[in-house]
């Protein structure tokens, strides 16, 4: 197997190669600028301002090359939970067979050691990236749903993605239980006096919980989810009207609830007061696209009580991953800010009913 390219090791030459294998037989890269972009806890991405030759209609202009992360800590973590491989994999396999909007994609490849990967993909700048931690509109976040729908139903109730992605009780969620309680303690010393304590009361409470959907596999109705779907992972474009939504960072998808895609993104992207005023109509919208999708055995009570459920896939992030990757004073903030919004979440649906 040829090693992956680092950041450092790209040059004009390969990108060339790269742009040509898509297509663009007649161009030629003659050199680039390169800027890292993003604050990413676990990988590193970079910009690259093209300086072009030849016949350059239709080419990009620039392009985002997604890599490991320099630290080390973040990028054993990566390797431990496959992250890196199941990107590429998603870009290689399943981008191509699903309906979601996700960026085109160059190259992605990566080492046999699942510590070197290398991804290059379009720029969709001016395009915004969202902003977690100040929330956003109840339009896009309507918008944003809606394209889940896109991934879950052309995937609705088909277990073969499992031999592209894996399946979750074989990988490093096989013992969310475990997982949750040894890294629980770490968030709690971190962020608790800060939080409010009925905050810090419930997600204490989900690791004493014997069962909890946090732990439990997808059951009768699954589909792929992208399992880290907020708003840092969109794009939107407001050039258009509605905006363009373009999902990023494909690092976790895999076979498993789709509800909690949609609980995970309204329960983060959205405060309190905003969120209980909308996110009824929103879910029903997501609901009625599954059906008119092709999916035929879900009705609606089973999809509101699925999202109660799915509110428990917020903690699963939000508490485990700011112990287990590099800090920052952003990534702090922003972890806070969604387990505060998923616990008045679960307080506010009566989601202590699923504890037991």
């Amino acid at each position: 197997m040829a090693a992956v390219l680092t950041a450092q090791q790209i040059t004009p030459q390969w990108m060339t190669e790269q742009l040509r294998e898509a297509g663009h037989s007649r161009v030629t890269i003659e050199r680039f600028e390169a800027r890292d972009v993003g604050t990413g806890q676990t990988g590193r991405c970079v910009r690259y301002e093209l300086e072009l030759s030849g016949r350059t209609e239709g080419v990009p202009k620039s392009l985002i090359g997604k890599f490991s992360s320099l630290d080390p800590t973040s990028k054993a973590t990566s390797q431990q939970m496959k992250t890196y491989r199941t990107e590429v994999s998603f870009y290689q396999q399943v981008a191509p067979r699903i309906a979601i909007r996700v960026p085109k994609c160059y190259y992605a490849a990566i080492d046999g050691n699942d510590l070197e990967h290398a991804i290059l993909m379009e720029d969709l700048a001016p395009a915004r990236q969202g902003d977690q931690i100040q929330g956003c509109s109840p339009e896009i976040a309507h918008q944003a749903v809606m394209e889940l729908v896109g991934l879950a139903a052309p995937t609705w109730q088909d277990d073969s993605w499992n031999s592209v992605l894996g399946r979750v009780q074989d990988g490093p969620f096989a013992d969310m239980r475990g997982l949750y309680n040894r890294t629980m303690p770490g968030f709690v010393d971190l962020y608790a006096d800060q939080m409010d304590p009925a905050h810090i009361r419930f997600i204490e409470a989900i690791g004493a919980a014997d069962r909890c959907p946090l732990y439990e596999f997808h059951g009768e109705h699954f589909a792929l989810e992208h399992y880290d779907f907020r708003l840092d992972n969109v794009l939107i474009d407001e050039r258009s009207s509605p905006h363009t939504i373009t999902t990023i960072d494909w690092q976790s998808v895999r076979v498993g609830k789709p509800l909690q895609d949609v609980a995970f993104f309204i329960g983060s992207a959205l405060a309190p007061d905003v969120r209980r005023s909308v996110e009824l109509d929103i879910l029903r919208d997501y609901h009625r696209g599954l059906l008119d999708g092709g999916v035929t055995d879900y009705d609606w009570d089973t999809c509101l009580k699925d999202y109660r459920k799915g509110i428990f896939a917020g903690f699963g992030i939000s508490v485990i991953s700011p112990v287990l990757v590099v800090r920052t004073e952003r990534g702090d903030q922003m972890f806070m800010t969604m387990a505060s919004r998923y616990a008045q979440m679960a307080l506010d649906w009566g989601a202590d009913e699923f504890l037991q």
